[in-house]
This record gives C-alpha cells, sequence and structure tokens, in this order.
C-alpha cells in the first residue's frame, strides 16, 4: 500500500510488539506520517528491526504484563495494532505459563487500559494455529476451534477477550488471523517459521530439515500484504467487530516451497526428512472471501516474488 488513508495521518498510534517482525513493517509503513509509539520489552523484538524509523518514533521498553504503564500509554492513543506476544507452538510448549502470560493476561491489560479511552480502533493479530485440525479446506472464518498447541490456546483466548470486550464495553475490535507470514527481518531461530529458516540454511550452504513427508500444506503470505492488511482493518467502516484471515487462499506443500527457493537461491541444497513434530497442523489454507468483500484486501505478492525479495535482504547480511 502506496498511499495511507487519511484516517491515519496525524493519528496517535501504538504497535505493542512494534520491534518484533511484522509490529516493524507496520511502524514504518506508519511512522513517517504519525506519532507512532513502539512498546516492546525485547524479549524476542530487536531494535535493528527499527532502524528504518528509529528518528520518527517513540520507544518505550516496556512489558504488556505491566498493567499501570499500560494503562497511562493508551490514554492518548487513536489506534493500536496489538502484536506484542510469546509466539509459536515449540516457545509455547516448553513455558506454557509465560505464554498464556503474556498472551492472554496481557491482552487483557491493553483491552482494560482501552475503556474509557479514545482508541477509534484496536487491531488484534491473531493467528490462523487456532483452527488445530482442519475439517474442511479452504478454512474460512466459521471453521470450528481446535487448537493443537498452548500458543493456539492462547491466542484463541486472547481473540474472545476482544470480542468480549467489543460487546460488553463497545471497544471498536478487529481481529486478523494470520496464516504463515513471511519476509524480511524475520528469525531464524529453531522458533521462527520454516521460509526463513530454509533460506538461510541454503545461504550458508548447509542442509535442510523437512518435518514429515513434506507433503504437508501452508498458505504463505508476503509481510507486505499482511501490512496493507492491517491498514485496511485499521481504516474500514465495516471491519469493526470482524474477524478476518489474512492469507494468500493458495496451498504450498513444503517440497514446492523448497524447490522455489532453490530457484531464487541458485543452490541446489540437500533436505533431510524427519517425523512430524507432535502438535504439528498438516494442512492449511485460507478462505480468504470475507477479507476480500469486507476490507478490500487482495494480497499482490506472488510467493516467488515474496521469496525473491526476502532473499535479496537477507543475503545483504553478507555484504
Amino acid at each position: 500500500m502506496n498511499d495511507i488513508p487519511n484516517e491515519l495521518k496525524d493519528k496517535n498510534i501504538l504497535v505493542t510488539g512494534g520491534a518484533g517482525f511484522v509490529g516493524s513493517h507496520i511502524v514504518d509503513s506508519l511512522s513517517s506520517q504519525n506519532n507512532v509509539i513502539v512498546m516492546d520489552n525485547l524479549f524476542t523484538g530487536l531494535l535493528s528491526n527499527l532502524e528504518k524509523s528509529k528518528d520518527r518514533i517513540k520507544f518505550v521498553k516496556a512489558d504488556i504484563l505491566d498493567k499501570a504503564l499500560v494503562k497511562d500509554i493508551v490514554e492518548d492513543v487513536d489506534y493500536i495494532f496489538h502484536l506484542a506476544a510469546h509466539v509459536g507452538y515449540i516457545r509455547s510448549i516448553k513455558d506454557p505459563y509465560y505464554d498464556m502470560e503474556v498472551n492472554i493476561k496481557g491482552t487483557l491489560n491493553l483491552l482494560e487500559a482501552c475503556r474509557g479511552s479514545r482508541v477509534k480502533r484496536l487491531i488484534f493479530s491473531s493467528s490462523a494455529a487456532i483452527y488445530g485440525d482442519v475439517k474442511h479446506l479452504p478454512i474460512d472464518e466459521d471453521h470450528p476451534l481446535y487448537p493443537k498447541s498452548p500458543y493456539a490456546v492462547s491466542k484463541m483466548a486472547a481473540e474472545k477477550y476482544c470480542f468480549a470486550f467489543h460487546k460488553v464495553h463497545g471497544i471498536p475490535v478487529v481481529a486478523l488471523r494470520y496464516f504463515n507470514i513471511y519476509g524480511p527481518r524475520q528469525d531464524t531461530s529453531e522458533y521462527a517459521n520454516a521460509i526463513f529458516i530454509f533460506l538461510d540454511k541454503f545461504r550458508g550452504k548447509k542442509p535442510i530439515t523437512i518435518y514429515g513427508d513434506g507433503e504437508q500444506t501452508r498458505d504463505l503470505i508476503y509481510i507486505r500484504d499482511v501490512v496493507e492488511a492491517n491498514i485496511l482493518a485499521a481504516t474500514h467502516p465495516a471491519a469493526v467487530g470482524g474477524v478476518f484471515n489474512i492469507a494468500t487462499g493458495l496451498a504450498t506443500t513444503i517440497n514446492q516451497l523448497v524447490d522455489l527457493i532453490r530457484q531464487v537461491s541458485g543452490y541446489e541444497g540437500t533436505a533431510n526428512y524427519v517425523p512430524f513434530r507432535a502438535g504439528e497442523i498438516i494442512h492449511s489454507q485460507a478462505n480468504v472471501e470475507k477479507a476480500g468483500k469486507v476490507l478490500g484486501f487482495r494480497p499482490k505478492t506472488s510467493l516467488k516474488d515474496g521469496l525473491a525479495l526476502t532473499w535479496k535482504e537477507l543475503t545483504k547480511r553478507e555484504k
């Protein structure tokens, strides 16, 4: 999205988790025309992610669990993009208590702070993980919720809290259920999205590990399109009270993904196949009709183009 709507100009905007992967891209998009506050405890976020925007923002190193501070920050805010979270099912399995604290209690702190505030819109970053075992494909927003990990449970509960506060207190909430996001600045640790792990391995001329037979599917969406979805959710009049799948609507197998990465990297690489991990979802493909009809959301970046852009940014680190 090249132009920011007038509704999102000259406003006070809070981005929780704004030093993270998705949050920092939202900050970059909005900080040139707004007063942006970034709140992040830097548990997984990085100040380097804010390099492009650091001179235009107010950064607050703080924890979403600090109820008093959250309330103080929200007091003068017009829009909130809530991305602060304990992310990933592996992390949540290792530490389900902290996962619950951050994702549920942290969201509840933010919602409580919004009561009686001037906030015009709160965009909650939810997750397709809450769908769990797939009953039908593609997955629409009415698909039953069968979360398979502590992370998925906590994101589902946080989303439910958002809509409870919307109904009871009138807080203008929108929930975006992200499918598999990829792009520059993504984590390359064991907790990262498979795309960035694969790219990083190929860059280092190392073999990759594929869990299962590689025929499991994912709906992969480039970060630029996710930023656009957030802006549409913040400004479209019909968005309030809605939940929307944010994805491409296309299913890609892990084997197909690896083939595309070979093309953009120019490296054949090798893949080692190992058993599936517990709690992993086998098939994922979104129905994105609702986001298209209500928000006017249309993802613009093909998987090959997005991978090429991500590879280009990743290889810059070597220069």
